[in-house]
């Protein structure tokens, strides 16, 4: 099973990202490892799979997911390294 099947088997379910997020939009790292978040939804980027195209390559182990952070739903980028499923 790869990293996109087992985080969308897992929607519904909780998610624990042990590293620190970082929001592009000026803010940087929040400083929070080790949230855990309720997964919604997660997807392959169609970015990721035309740089994976273009390269020749396997799309990489991460995956765009929709989580509900802090009450509000995000959609972040996760690589496997950083995350557990709960």
């Amino acid at each position: 099973m790869t990293f996109l099947e087992s985080l969308q088997a897992h929607k519904g379910g909780l998610i624990q990202l042990k590293s620190q997020l970082y929001w592009h939009d000026g803010r940087g790292y929040d400083g929070n490892p080790g949230r855990v978040c309720l997964i919604l939804d997660a997807a392959v980027t169609t970015a990721a799979v035309a740089v994976a195209a273009a390269l020749a390559v396997a799309v990489p182990a991460a995956a765009a997911a929709y989580l509900l952070l802090d009450g509000s739903p995000q959609w972040i980028w996760v690589a496997e390294q950083d995350v557990e499923l709960l």
